[in-house]
């Protein structure tokens, strides 16, 4: 079983996915798939700069509501 930064096998804090829609970057968000909760799970994922669809990215904060700040892998 795969767990998050804090241990926490729900929390999607120090997973690595992958970037389905591209992320622009600033406020607009993209869409990123990561492995969770023992299935893989759809994300709205925001980052200060633009990703490119098919990157890999490492999730950072948990923005609630499905949605996290990511960071290029």
């Amino acid at each position: 079983m795969s767990f998050g930064a804090q241990g926490d096998p729900a929390s999607p804090v120090g997973r690595v996915g992958q970037v389905l829609t591209a992320i622009p970057g600033g406020t607009s968000p993209g869409e990123v798939r990561l492995a969770i909760r023992g299935g893989t799970e759809l994300f709205l994922a925001y980052c200060d700069s633009p990703v490119d669809r098919g990157a890999a990215v490492l999730v950072v904060e948990d923005l609630g509501g499905r949605a996290v700040r990511v960071f290029p892998d």
